[in-house]
């Protein structure tokens, strides 16, 4: 269930390195691909559901965190 959390995508996001664009442009598109997969693949909706809402969790998670470290407050 975790598999899209695991995916270079957001240990991207999440480290503090310089990334190029074209590499996140890519790992980007690689990630999209990945959930297109998903909801094909899988018919069990509760499974794709239960993966998309903790996908979209990590990805609030990750954006919290950027936007304090700019210096916004955290909310």
């Amino acid at each position: 269930m975790n598999d899209l959390l695991r995916m270079k995508f957001f240990s991207l996001l999440s480290e503090s390195s310089q990334v190029t664009t074209d590499e996140m442009k890519n790992t980007y598109e690689n990630f999209v691909n990945e959930v297109k997969n998903l909801n094909q693949s899988d018919r069990n909706y509760a499974t794709v559901y239960r993966t998309l809402s903790l996908t979209r969790i990590e990805l609030t998670s990750l954006s919290k965190q950027f936007r304090y470290e700019q210096g916004e407050k955290y909310t």
